[in-house]
């Protein structure tokens, strides 16, 4: 038996309550639902993720007993073709209880969604599951179900479980295994086979997600399965093979699979397709003509920028390759060492290359192009004569279907060639350096010539082919590089050299523009660069306002290597390190010795500056899975922050004793979350005490507190007596001042810290810092926006703690002001009715 833990917190309730007959009547597997309170999405057991949809908007497990067991998100959320979803994990990663598997932005979500109650069912047979108690709020990581292996009383070998009234289900009575317009074709009473027929209703078709969806699915069963579409059969495991296919809108397509699980595989692969019905709908991308008339050449945008610059002609050239192999056995071993070398090196990736190397995987990991590569070598010829050889055929075959959208996906197929044979031949295409600022024009861009432009610093890049949803525009948009694609074979032929006009945001270029086009061009691309130059440039000195008065800009941290970034950005310090990632996504607390390590390399790249280490801060919206935490009907109101720690003064003291050893004394400062009284401090206090007596240190150690409840800030008089410094946390003192809970959609837009009640107990907090000489930061949300900075800093705060990307901005907001006028506007806003009120206040500054 496996336990299930709530995967969010929020209400639970029956799958019949669920708005949707394909849950309510069970055709996706029993289970539950739960309306979510909690925007991340974390396992409910130890588990191997099956497949992660195309949309991030559902996520399928397989349990340690067998058991898969779907998660889906909201209800018709696939139309949200991903906008608000993060996948926090990839399909095969094993996981393990608690850890992230989505991040879902609630407000945006259910703006769209039909609703964003989330179904979680077992969707393959021979399981029972017990839900121990619904209708009623759940916290997340609360056990909520088991899942346990019945036996299977099936009629006869092939035959499943009726998953709506739980009988035996035979071939002669397929009335609930008709899922929309499935037609369950036949099953054979006394073999291992199955097949269903069905329209395709993917908007584009079976292009490339839900190719690589459905070989994901397919993986952890054993039968192989094929998809005939127009009498032609595809190899269902093989993403070429599928691609190759041409699978279009509203095709009649035959699943069919035979082996030991036929019926669970061709069911998979049908729920996948069927699945994605809402997907948007992408404009075909066509090779427009080359001139529209007005001297422009007309492409698509691919990534948004304007570029002034001169022509580059690339020509990345392919590597000779011998034809003829050492011997069959030889060329096969060398062509899987290879394989295995890229298999390997795509685990350095992160963000969107890391997408990218997963896509690449699939491709060099494809049963259809070993397959053909093989009997080449087969036939004498070379590994590398022979991996090329394959790629062209089954570049061939997409090419032939005329599907803009799976022609894009060639350029990754040609990708993967490259590197192959670099691997095997030992010499890699010659790829010219571009001069920098140019704008770099090629037929056709891969994904792994993109970090030659990268270090080159080229202006822009205009491809004759390709398409906006290629992996190289893709990697243009992370670049920040504009990127036109699809304009034209023309293109190819403009002279090296000769300046143009790159306007990716309307898709052009201008082959030949005069000196009034490259002036306007010229001064619009400079305004943005020249003031994101300047805060950058100024960003490295001391923020001081217009009229000298100092004012502290740091960091909010949660790992080494935001650190180091922040130092580049211009931290002053940093006001806020979280050190609950050190606690998460993990299956044990870490020792004493792994924190201070990790706090003394932040404190390295901090370079002396100022580190203020918040005391752990778990419960409520941030649950732990191996810590013990009671059920809580209002974790927000419940054991979290110092409340948890001072119940657990063991992790306290070794946290307390790893910062003292990890963050030399100049730079070290303490901070306790969700205080309320003096009485909370002083106990804290003491077991800091004790700790720096065990480890020999005599000075004090400066500790702080975070107001985050009115109690903390009506008493701020009383807590800055004994602390040593104040800090605002922003985002939870605006939702205990106002009551709406910041995790809730139906009320979250309420939760604005510039609400005049949260500016007032702000600023009750700033006269009880005044009264006792403590330092007065904020390190919340607000503090991030330089367009709160005056009302702030006119309140009384002298430090503002910022994600390290806002730094720049607000420092420059900050140095434009004078202590004079932000008072003033302060004093006005305290005197607001309302949040609009306040923030019409600073919209006329």
């Amino acid at each position: 038996m496996i336990v299930l833990h709530a995967p969010m917190a929020g209400w639970a309730m029956p799958l019949d309550q669920v708005p949707d007959p394909v849950f309510a009547e069970r055709m996706m597997g029993d289970g539950f639902a739960i309306d979510p309170l909690d925007g991340v999405i974390r396992a409910p057991c130890d588990a191997r993720v099956i497949a992660v949809a195309a949309t991030r908007h559902s996520v399928t497990l397989q349990l340690g007993n067998g058991a898969e067991l779907l998660i889906h998100v909201g209800l018709e959320t696939v139309a949200l073709a991903g906008v608000g979803f993060t996948a926090k994990v990839a399909d095969g990663e094993q996981v393990k209880l608690g850890q992230p598997l989505l991040e879902v932005d609630l407000d945006a979500v259910a703006l769209h969604a039909k609703s964003m109650v989330t179904p979680i069912t077992v969707m393959n047979e021979g399981f029972a599951l017990r839900v121990l108690d619904l209708d009623r709020r759940v916290a997340a990581g609360q056990a909520i179900a088991e899942i346990s292996i019945v036996q299977s009383t099936a009629c006869f070998p092939g035959v499943g479980r009726d998953p709506v009234a739980g009988q035996p289900v035979t071939a002669a009575a397929p009335d609930h295994l008709v899922h929309h317009d499935w037609v369950l074709a036949s099953v054979e009473e006394l073999s291992d086979t199955a097949q269903l027929t069905m329209r395709v209703p993917l908007a584009n078709g079976v292009h490339a997600r839900p190719a690589a969806r459905i070989v994901a699915a397919l993986k952890p069963l054993a039968s192989d399965v094929t998809i005939t579409a127009r009498g032609a059969p595809a190899n269902a495991r093989s993403i070429v093979a599928l691609l190759g296919a041409g699978i279009a809108h509203d095709d009649e397509i035959e699943i069919a699979a035979r082996g030991p699980d036929a019926r669970a595989a061709v069911t998979a692969v049908a729920t996948l397709i069927e699945d994605g019905t809402h997907e948007a709908v992408h404009a075909p991308v066509s090779s427009p003509a080359a001139d529209r008339g007005d001297g422009l050449i007309q492409g698509v945008r691919a990534a948004p920028g304007l570029a002034v610059g001169a022509i580059f002609q690339w020509h990345p050239t392919d590597v000779a390759v011998p034809e003829h192999g050492n011997g069959e056995a030889a060329e096969i071993a060398a062509l899987a060492g290879a394989r295995r070398s890229l298999l390997a090196a795509a685990d350095g990736h992160q963000g969107a290359g890391a997408e990218i190397a997963g896509a690449h995987n699939a491709l060099i990991d494809d049963p259809e192009l070993i397959a053909a590569a093989q009997r080449s070598i087969a036939q004498g010829k070379s590994a590398a004569f022979a991996w090329r050889s394959a790629i062209a055929g089954h570049a061939d075959a997409i090419r032939a279907t005329g599907d803009a959208l799976l022609i894009e996906r060639i350029a990754d197929l040609k990708d993967i060639e490259r590197q192959v044979i670099a691997l095997l031949t030992g010499t890699d295409a010659s790829l010219p350096v571009p001069p920098r600022g140019a704008i770099v024009v090629i037929d056709e861009l891969l994904p792994s010539h993109f970090a030659v432009l990268t270090v080159a610093g080229v202006g822009g890049i205009c491809t004759a082919f390709g398409g906006p949803t290629a992996h190289a525009a893709i990697l243009a948009a992370t670049a920040g590089i504009p990127m036109v694609v699809a304009a034209g074979p023309a293109i190819l032929d403009l002279h090296d050299g000769s300046r143009v006009i790159l306007d990716a945001d309307r898709a052009t270029l201008n082959p030949s523009p005069d000196a009034a086009a490259l002036d306007a061009a010229a001064a619009r691309q400079s305004r943005n660069q020249l003031r994101v130059a300047a805060e950058a440039r100024s960003a490295q000195d001391d923020c001081l306002m217009a009229d000298g008065t100092r004012i502290e800009i740091f960091a909010n941290l949660a790992s080494v290597e935001e650190a180091a970034y922040a130092v580049t950005l211009g931290t002053e310090g940093c006001g806020l390190l979280r050190t609950e990632f050190l606690f998460l996504d993990r299956a044990i607390a870490p020792d004493e010795d792994e924190q201070c390590a990790v706090y003394a390399a932040i404190a390295a790249e901090l370079e002396g500056r100022p580190l203020i280490v918040r005391t752990l801060d778990i419960g409520g919206d941030k649950p732990v899975a191996y810590l013990p935490f009671a059920h809580e009907d209002n974790p927000a109101l419940g054991a979290r922050g110092i409340r948890f720690s001072l119940a657990r003064p063991d992790l306290l003291a070794a946290q307390f004793r790893a910062i003292l050893r990890g963050v030399p004394a100049a730079q070290c400062r303490i901070m306790l979350p969700m205080v309320v009284d003096a009485g909370e401090l002083a106990t804290a206090r003491a077991i800091l005490d004790e700790a720096r007596a065990a480890l020999g240190i005599t000075a004090p150690v400066p500790l702080g507190v975070m107001i985050e409840t009115p109690a903390a800030a009506m008493l701020a008089g009383s807590l800055a007596r004994d602390a040593d410094f104040l800090s605002i946390g922003s985002n939870d003192l605006t939702q205990y001042a106002l009551a709406a809970d910041r995790g809730n959609p139906a009320v979250a837009s309420m939760v604005d810290a510039l609400h005049p009640a949260v500016l007032h107990l702000i600023a009750r907090a700033a006269e009880g810092a005044r009264a006792h000489g403590r330092w007065f930061g904020v390190c919340g949300g607000i503090a991030s926006d330089p367009v709160a900075a005056p009302i702030l800093i006119g309140l009384g705060v002298t430090e503002l703690s910022a994600t390290p990307a806002a730094i720049p901005a607000l420092k420059a907001a900050v140095r434009r002001l004078d202590m004079a006028g932000c008072k003033a506007i302060a004093a006005l806003a305290l005197t607001a009715s309302t949040t609009r009120d306040v923030r019409a206040l600073l919209e006329t500054e």
